[in-house]
This record gives C-alpha cells, structure tokens and sequence, in this order.
C-alpha cells in the first residue's frame, strides 16, 4: 500500500522536474528572441509554439505517437541509436509534459522580457557588455519575476498531464504511472480511498506552489 501510493508521486515529481527543467531553459531562450525580434512568419511561428495550450491532451498525444512512433523515421532512429523505443517509457512521458507545458513558459518568459526596459540592456552594451553577459546579468534579474512563475505554471501543468501522457506513456506502475493516471485507474477500479489519497497529494502539491507564486509577487511589489 505505502510504495503503490509513493511511487506515482515520485514518477509525477521527476517528471515534472526534469520536463520544468528543459521547458525553463527552452521557454526563456525562445522568450527573449520572440521579445525582441521581428521577422516574416513570427506570428505564424508564435501560433504554433503556443497550439499544445488549445489543443485537447490526446490529439497532442496521438501527434507524438505519429511523429515518435516506431514507424516514424524518427521512432526508428531512436529504436536505433537506444535499442528501444521511446513510447511507453519513461521519457516519454517527460515528453509529453514538456510540450503541453512550454507555451505557459514560453509565454510568461515573452512578457517578462518584453517589459524589460531595452535601454537599460542598451546601456549595459555601452558599457562593454557582451550579449550573454548582458543577458545573464540585466536582463533575467529584470524578468526574474516572470520567468519563476512561468516555471511554477509549467511545472504543476506538467504535474498534471494525463491525455497525451496516457496515450504516449503509457499507465505502467513504477515506470510511467504519475498521479492523474493513477487516479484514473483507482477510480475505475472502485479504489476511492487510494483515488482521494492522490487527489489530496496533488492539490496540497499544486497549492504550495502556487502560493509561492503570489508570494514572490507580493514581496517583489514591495
């Protein structure tokens, strides 16, 4: 009973941590360009980065199936170079979690940057600066803000994915069995004790963090 209700909450943790990793660094580089560049096709592009946010869980799912699948050249890449296929893993599922939860990253990140006065950055430049340097040191303290509550969103979005994780990852107990998934079945199963058990996890999990969001906000206004 104990390692049937824990092991879901630590596959949902690292998975989250591992996808709200790889969505921080992704969402913040990408944010900064789409902030401050201007080119032919940008709203295009932006529609397309943020499509996974509209999209219903399991059309993103079946879409990762189609691309990552075994029959797809890029599946039987995979299957190539590891000698397994990426459905029903458990990177797979950090797959899933990293496109439903990027645009909420991508976007936050945008407007952190987009609100950073360019001068300052300007200035900074002047001064000798290089672009990295004027990025690491002016512009992600100015957009902290935003870019640690695009963290936090993306991080308990991806704590909660269920379609597209379903679909690509499977309900594997101890493999790829997170908590949404393993509600589903508790609940299927008549199982409510262990269902409300999760349930209770995740909201406790996804209230904390989100109060450190309007925490953080408050203190940053003062």
């Amino acid at each position: 009973m104990v390692s049937s209700f824990w092991s879901p909450i630590y596959l949902s943790i690292t998975i989250a941590i591992t996808a709200g990793i790889i969505v921080g660094v992704l969402g913040t580089l990408i944010g900064r360009l789409m902030a401050r560049r201007s080119f032919r096709g940008k709203t295009a592009l932006e529609t397309f980065l943020m499509l996974p946010l509209v999209l219903p869980p399991t059309v993103v799912g079946f879409l990762l199936i189609v691309i990552f699948g075994v029959n797809s050249p890029i599946g039987k890449l995979i299957e190539t170079l590891f000698n397994q296929s990426l459905i029903f893993t458990w990177w797979a599922a950090v797959l899933a979690a990293v496109v439903v939860s990027f645009p909420l990253m991508y976007q936050s990140a945008k407007t952190g940057f987009a609100s950073v006065d360019s001068e300052i950055e300007d200035a900074a430049k002047i001064d000798g600066a290089t672009s990295m340097a004027v990025f690491i040191k002016v512009s992600v303290p100015l957009a902290a803000q935003a870019i640690l509550t695009g963290f936090v969103l993306s991080f308990t979005r991806a704590l909660g994915e269920f379609g597209a994780t379903l679909m690509f990852a499977g309900n594997i107990p101890g493999k790829t069995q997170t908590v949404p998934t393993a509600i589903y079945l508790a609940f299927d199963t008549g199982n409510m004790q262990l269902a409300w058990m999760w349930v209770g996890s995740i909201i406790l999990l996804s209230y904390i963090l989100l109060f450190i969001i309007y925490r953080f906000s408050r203190t940053a206004r003062y």
